[in-house]
Parts: structure tokens; sequence; C-alpha cells
């Protein structure tokens, strides 16, 4: 009886000690993921601004959304290196500036009779997009990290080590109406 309890004993550990230590990987694997997805998302980011830039310079726009377009695409190319809030704050202006200046089905219609135009608006259009699905990306990993991290075991066993807890990006990223509205 005495080498039953020990055998018991020793399964448990095992089971609880596996259950930690794939735990523990599958933290490690998300937080990566978030890291690489965060990445992406600046990646994207930065393409969007460079692109709003052009948009700006192109001369197709009204002076004075070209200069408030350029004057925030400006600031999201230099807000990189800003904290989190700051940095979500100048993305949404940007996007809000570019919903404001071409959501105008009509209007952007007009501007792609320029082949030139069209191939930005169509290149803005993809930035727009992908900026969209790798903010996506990053906040199902960030809510998948979370979801584990609220575990008792994870908290009570250090688990997660000195991450510091991943945050959602929330920002304003619509895709305004004229970009999304081809003509058919």
């Amino acid at each position: 009886m005495n080498w039953t309890w020990i055998f018991v004993t020793i399964l448990v550990l095992a089971l609880v000690g596996w259950y930690l230590s794939t735990t523990a990987g599958r933290l490690d694997r998300l937080h990566r993921r978030i890291e690489t997805a965060t990445f992406a998302l600046d990646a994207q980011l930065l393409r969007r601004s460079s692109i709003a830039i052009e948009l700006s310079v192109a001369g197709v726009l009204d002076p004075a959304s070209s200069e408030v377009l350029a004057e925030i695409a400006h600031d999201a190319r230099l807000a990189t290196d800003s904290s989190m809030d700051v940095r979500v704050s100048i993305e949404s202006a940007l996007s809000e500036v570019l919903i404001k200046a071409l959501d105008d089905p009509e209007e952007v219609a007009f501007l792609r009779e320029d082949p030139a135009i069209a191939d930005l608006m169509d290149e803005l259009s993809a930035a727009i997009r992908r900026v969209e699905l790798s903010r996506r990306f990053l906040n199902d990993a960030v809510l998948a990290c979370l979801r584990i991290r609220d575990n008792y075991f994870v908290n009570w066993f250090h688990l997660a080590g000195h991450t510091p807890l991943p945050e959602p990006w929330e920002m304003q990223d619509r895709t305004p109406e004229g970009l999304t509205y081809l003509g058919a």
C-alpha cells in the first residue's frame, strides 16, 4: 500500500509538471507571436503613413486636407518610439484624416481617373487593409495570452516570468468608403 501512494504521488507530480511545462511553453510561444505581430503592425503602420505622405504631396487633395494629412502622417512616422497611448492616438488621428479626405466615393472615383493616383489609392487601400489585419492578428494573440495568464497556476508559479502584461492595440482603422468603392 505504501508503494501505491508513492506511485500515485509521483504520477500526480509528473502530470502537474507536464501541465506547467506545456503552459509555460505555450505562453512563451504566444509572447513571441505578440512580438512578431507587433513588428508586423509597426511595418504596416509605417507603410500606411508613407503612402499618406505621398498622397498629400501628389497635389490631388485640397490644400487644407493635404497639409493636415502630411502633418499627421509625418507625426505618425515619428511616433514609432513613443508610448503606446501616444502612438495609438496619432495613428487613430491619421485614420480619421484619411476617412475625412477619402470618404466620398464620387470624389475618389474622380481622382482615380489619373492612373498614377489610381495606383496610389490602390496602395493606400491595401496598406489600410494590412494595418487592420495586423492589428486584429496582434489583438487575437494578446487576448489568448491574457486568458492563459489569468490562470491561477500561471500566476502562482510565475510561468510568465517578468514579461509585462500585453495590451491590445485599439485604434480607429476603418477603410474610407471612397477607397472600398471601385465603381462596380
